[in-house]
């Protein structure tokens, strides 16, 4: 998993997301989600998104236009884990 740190929650991504859904997102919405990121995620990741049900229960998933950010949330260990950045069409597909 890669890391950075924030204020408040350590910030994770799953491997897939670095070596995959990052690579695959237009510049513009990598750019919108890494400021989402920084300003929500690390401050207060339980009001920042909504959460997610059925196969993805224990998840919560953040709006961008038509691309989900897709984490959850260890409060434990105060980290926040992205599992999935997507197109909304293949987000809960895959």
């Amino acid at each position: 998993m890669k890391t950075s740190t924030g204020d408040k929650y350590l910030i994770c991504y799953e491997e897939n997301v670095v070596h995959k859904d990052i690579q695959n997102l237009p510049k513009t919405i990598w750019s919108r989600v890494k400021e989402i990121v920084k300003e929500r995620l690390t401050l207060s990741p339980e009001k920042a998104g909504d959460p997610l049900l059925g196969e993805f229960k224990g998840h919560r998933r953040i709006r961008s236009g038509d691309y989900r950010l897709v984490y959850r949330i260890s409060k434990l260990e105060r980290t926040v884990i992205i599992t999935a950045i997507e197109h909304r069409e293949y987000i809960y597909k895959s």
